[in-house]
């Protein structure tokens, strides 16, 4: 991975709530099309690092460039357009829109296209083309989540963002999600930043799996090690 040009870019970041810091000079990079893991305790600044990528949370120091732009302090909706998606942790949908409703509002920036985009991204999504009269809020967690996932797609993003994408759902779904952000990586070329502590889905999506601990990266956890419990708490504290 470290001849491969950096789509997103992180250098000396620091963010914080109020008077309160919580990440401290973290350095990060994601190739283009590539995938990364992030692993860690509860409370080690592993959302909070995704909310400041995404602008929804101030950086207080550092730099975040993305496809060689200076993004730091573009607002999330700007940094949507360039290209940066995020699945947050409760998916964030709408639950009294219908699945379709969703889709559309993910589809704003392509415009006169978003017929289009929707249906090419339900490609990826078979299990959800039944589903698109029904509200939102009365799907099962799992249907949610890949509805969250769809309308992150629709615009067609480099880098995909996903905070505990597992979290509540049944296991059959989970290997559907896994297999489907593997298969946009392929097809689309997708980045993937990817915070999770379910360690066969880590281990499946990301091609590199690094540990945070008090809003500093301290190491990576080779892939293959990711099936010894033993090292994965060693390392972060996280267990199956």
């Amino acid at each position: 991975m470290s001849d491969m040009t950096n789509l997103l870019e992180v250098k000396g970041l620091r963010a914080g709530y109020g008077s309160i810091p919580v990440l401290f000079n973290m350095d990060f990079s994601v190739p283009e099309g590539a995938s990364v893991g992030i692993l860690g305790h509860n409370g080690m600044g592993k959302t909070t690092f995704l909310k400041t990528l995404i602008g929804a949370l101030k950086a207080t120091a550092g730099e975040i460039t993305l496809a060689g732009e200076d993004i730091t302090h573009l607002k999330p909706h700007e940094r949507a357009r360039r290209g940066l998606a995020y699945v947050p942790q409760g998916r964030g949908l709408f639950s009294t829109l219908t699945s379709y409703e969703n889709l559309r509002l993910g589809a704003y920036k392509t415009g006169e296209n978003a017929a289009s985009a929707i249906d090419d991204t339900l490609k990826y999504f078979p299990r959800l083309e039944r589903l698109m009269d029904r509200q939102g809020g009365s799907l099962s967690g799992g249907e949610q989540q890949l509805l969250a996932l769809a309308r992150a797609l629709i615009g067609n993003p480099t880098i995909l963002l996903l905070d505990e994408p597992t979290e509540g759902i049944q296991p059959s779904i989970i290997e559907e999600i896994a297999e489907t952000l593997v298969a946009l990586r392929s097809e689309r070329g997708l980045a993937i930043v990817l915070v999770e502590q379910n360690l066969d889905f880590i281990a499946a999506v990301s091609e590199k799996v690094l540990v945070i601990r008090r809003g500093q990266f301290v190491g990576e956890i080779p892939r293959e090690h990711l099936t010894d419990l033993d090292i994965v708490s060693q390392y972060a504290g996280v267990h199956a």
